[in-house]
């Protein structure tokens, strides 16, 4: 264990990485755990307010991660000061992506249906920066050898192909398998080759007069969505809270 934590996270330099995701991770979830309690009405929290403006975690969080942000450029890829940097940062990150939603509406979403965003954007955000931990480099560069590596045309060629999957996958309404894609390619070619979702602009660009492709998009759609939406949302009510009824019904009644 000792040999593989020396030749994998210290000699790499990606010790800041691992403690800037733990950060982020935990920190995640002691503010859903607090928020949840607050939402209750049980323990010692509540929120903080000046006056009768409510301040979000969002706020200190912008304050963490800008101060994180730049020791960590400060202070390079080794020694206390990067590990202090990367800590810091992965909790400012925590609690600026709880309140993603937030952001994303402009207006206070926390526990609604929208708000479910901020859980989503939350676990990509981690199985991705978890994947370069693990080794893997954007766009498939890390399956090139050490030759092909010496060769610009082949870098260059690597990555133009792998980006082009990857927004093909995007265009498709398939934002997921994207992001995924651009650092496992092969994700990318799946996402690329496949029906593209009925809503997303290549269907709307290149479905627009093949009935058939269309038909058969929302069909599959249908299947996918009956088949993962009621998991996927067991899933992060499990995380984070589920939203409140009342917005529920009423995003069912739009």
């Amino acid at each position: 264990m000792g040999d593989w934590w020396q030749r994998n996270i210290i000699e790499p330099g990606k010790l800041p990485l691992l403690l800037a995701l733990t950060a982020f991770v935990v920190t995640f979830l002691v503010t859903r755990v607090i928020t949840r309690l607050i939402r209750a009405g049980k323990g010692p929290f509540r929120n903080i307010e000046t006056g009768a403006v409510h301040i979000h975690h969002v706020v200190p969080g912008v304050v963490l991660t800008v101060i994180g942000g730049f020791c960590a450029v400060a202070s390079g890829q080794r020694g206390f000061g990067s590990a202090a940097a990367a800590v810091v940062f992965g909790m400012g990150a925590g609690l600026v992506m709880d309140e993603f939603a937030l952001i994303l509406h402009l207006d206070d979403v926390y526990w609604t249906e929208a708000g479910r965003k901020s859980v989503e954007v939350v676990v990509l955000t981690a199985a991705v920066v978890g994947l370069f931990l693990l080794g893997y480099a954007p766009f498939g560069v890390n399956d090139l050898s050490d030759e092909e590596l010496q060769n610009r045309g082949s870098v260059l060629s690597t990555i133009f192909g792998n980006f082009l999957l990857a927004l093909i996958a995007l265009a498709k309404g398939k934002a997921r398998i994207a992001i995924f894609g651009v650092v496992i390619p092969f994700i990318a070619l799946f996402g690329a080759v496949r029906l593209a979702r009925p809503t997303s602009p290549w269907a709307k660009r290149f479905y627009r007069r093949r009935p058939r492709a269309r038909a058969r998009a929302q069909l599959r759609a249908y299947h996918h969505d009956k088949r993962w939406a009621g998991p996927s949302r067991k899933l992060q009510d499990w995380i984070g809270g589920a939203p409140d009824v009342d917005s529920a019904r009423a995003l069912e009644r739009r």
